[in-house]
């Protein structure tokens, strides 16, 4: 299998301390089902174009320049030049910023990972050194790195014989959880039900086994399109989900007994509730 291409080169800094270093994919979107836009009329594919919002004339590559749009209608025009000529550390080193314990990690803010290897065999001595003194620590390093011309802050992390390099969300681009549980009551329940309901989660505790994730939805384009292909009819879509959940507690412990846990518990008081 030939190893994915490089996305980044460049240096891992921690103090005086330095070693080369590639960013990698880690993700891929090879197995997803892409669509074309087609035209209705004929069934060819149809391109997509900039059109001049004033004319609604095509504008060519050559003609196309990026803007930011100061005042309601007014742009500065940046040409790639001056973009390309601004010289950030960030461009070819991941300067470690600190470092911070991974059990106090916001999974919230995590967003795209690739991986980080060693650039050559000169550097994999002190790349081993920081990530098993990482490891060890049970730390996570905070830095920032210029890929695909934007700043990214990142984490890294020990993963393995390399690290975990994950873009972050910045604390702007996040929704604070208050403006969403405000309106989020608490109700009172007897306190069986939460004893039941523990059963219930016990018996289904397991290890995260990504391998056993499945895309029903993919699943089911695929299955839509084989059909299809094949001359058939589409596969019958999926039921939809009763609602409206009368009595929390005969629910729980059908689920119990659905699962093969004892009757031997206490019975929980019914408590209806929509």
């Amino acid at each position: 299998m030939v190893a994915p291409r490089a996305v980044w080169k460049g240096f891992l800094r921690v103090g005086s301390v330095s070693c080369g270093v590639k960013i990698v994919g880690a993700t891929s979107e090879a197995s997803k089902i892409h669509f074309k836009i087609l035209n209705r009329k004929n069934g060819l594919p149809v391109k997509s174009a900039y059109v001049d919002e004033g004319t609604g004339d095509v504008v060519e590559v050559a003609d196309q320049i990026k803007g930011y749009e100061a005042d309601k209608g007014e742009f500065i025009q940046v040409e790639p030049d001056e973009i390309k000529k601004l010289k950030l550390t960030s461009q070819h080193t991941l300067d470690v910023d600190s470092f911070v314990p991974v059990a106090e990690i916001d999974t919230r803010y995590l967003e795209k990972p690739y991986y980080l290897i060693p650039a050559d065999g000169a550097s994999l001595e002190a790349f081993a050194i920081l990530r098993d003194a990482m490891a060890k620590k049970r730390v996570a390093a905070r830095s920032c790195v210029v890929l695909y011309q934007r700043g990214r802050e990142v984490l890294i992390q020990p993963l393995e014989k390399g690290m975990l390099l994950t873009e972050l969300r910045t604390h702007n681009e996040m929704t604070s959880e208050d403006t969403v549980f405000n309106d989020v009551k608490s109700p009172k329940y007897d306190s069986d039900l939460l004893e039941i309901a523990g059963l219930l989660i016990d018996k289904k505790v397991t290890k995260f086994d990504p391998s056993k994730f499945e895309d029903t939805y993919e699943d089911a384009l695929i299955a839509m399109i084989d059909a299809k292909r094949k001359g058939k009819k589409p596969p019958k879509p999926a039921p939809k989900p009763q609602e409206n959940v009368v009595d929390l507690a005969s629910v729980l412990r059908k689920s119990l007994a659905k699962e093969g846990i004892g009757q031997d518990r206490p019975k929980a008081k019914s408590r209806k509730s929509a």
